[in-house]
């Protein structure tokens, strides 16, 4: 549009709506507006990273035209085509102008209904996509853990929530196991965090940690001279003596809580933030518990705190990550 016909447009069609058409046109013009900031978001890249084709790696590509406001490519090579969304977690999406207002609900930490209420989709749409973003948000992890770090395992009750079929008798939402203490009810999550801030879980499976699994998660991102501090479980020192690392235990029933600088204060503390932040959701479903740990990490770490940063996130991109 010329200058001459929006002037026109400005002075002489806009004074003649009425208050109804003008709040419409305020909500068209700010969808426009999140949905060029996705676009600007989804299109754009790190400078020191070379395109690429996503089907077979080669670099000989030029411009084949738009398709749904993305600059779409193709590869000399191998002949396909591609565009910025290709191989990556949202591919294949619809509705691409609400996943902007969608990312920042994630970073709002809002529920599934309020977030579809926002947007204005089904509730179902929203699940969809949350599981979508969360793919990306959770392959945020680093990749070696220094110093001191902290170990420590919390449980949650495990939850079929949304299965058709159980293969228990049902129990009413909010109710507690069953079985008093560590039993199969309960699901183990293992968190580790060295005094730098970075933090790594894992789903354990259901009852108690075992040393081999404690073993397959921590021990390929402990750096060799790491200080593993942990409390008593003497899983944890089986653990350190097979692979040779130094290991500091805090006797917390025998009330020590502080040893100098040997706590597990700081991991303690992430696990009442991360149950305290999931008591929203009234429950989670185990089989996606690993999606909503990666979601508060991000969020925790402050990486996941604003609308851009999810969805750059969703797509792959971790400007702000470390690799070792």
């Amino acid at each position: 549009m010329n200058a001459q016909t929006f002037n026109a447009l400005m002075n002489q069609q806009v004074p003649r709506l009425t208050l109804r058409q003008r709040e419409l046109l305020k909500k068209r013009l700010d969808e426009l507006d999140e949905q060029q900031k996705g676009l600007a978001v989804i299109e754009s890249s790190s400078a020191t990273e070379p395109r690429c084709c996503p089907h077979c790696q080669g670099t000989e590509l030029y411009r084949h035209g738009h398709v749904s406001g993305l600059q779409r490519y193709r590869c000399r090579t191998c002949r396909r085509t591609f565009n910025a969304l290709t191989g990556t977690a949202l591919a294949r999406l619809r509705k691409k102008g609400k996943w902007f207002g969608f990312s920042e609900a994630l970073a709002a930490s809002l529920t599934l209904r309020r977030a579809a209420t926002a947007l204005q989709v089904h509730r179902n749409t929203a699940l969809r996509w949350r599981h979508r973003f969360l793919r990306g948000l959770k392959a945020e992890r680093a990749a070696t853990l220094r110093g001191i770090t902290e170990a420590d395992e919390t449980y949650f009750l495990e939850s079929c929530k949304g299965c058709r079929k159980l293969q228990r008798p049902a129990r009413r939402s909010g109710s507690k196991a069953r079985s008093a203490g560590l039993s199969n009810e309960l699901v183990c999550v293992l968190v580790a965090r060295d005094r730098a801030g970075q933090t790594l879980d894992w789903v354990m499976g259901r009852g108690q940690m075992t040393k081999a699994a404690l073993a397959g998660a921590l021990q390929p991102v402990l750096a060799k001279d790491a200080l593993l501090v942990s409390d008593g479980n003497r899983t944890y020192c089986g653990f350190a003596q097979d692979a040779h690392l130094a290991h500091e235990a805090v006797n917390l029933n025998a009330g020590v809580r502080v040893n100098g600088a040997i706590h597990v204060q700081n991991v303690n503390a992430y696990h009442g933030r991360l149950k305290q932040w999931l008591h929203r959701f009234h429950g989670v479903a185990t089989g996606y518990l690993d999606n909503y740990l990666g979601w508060f990490r991000a969020l925790d770490n402050h990486h996941g705190d604003s609308g851009q940063a999810v969805l750059a996130m969703a797509l792959g991109r971790f400007p702000h990550l470390t690799v070792t």
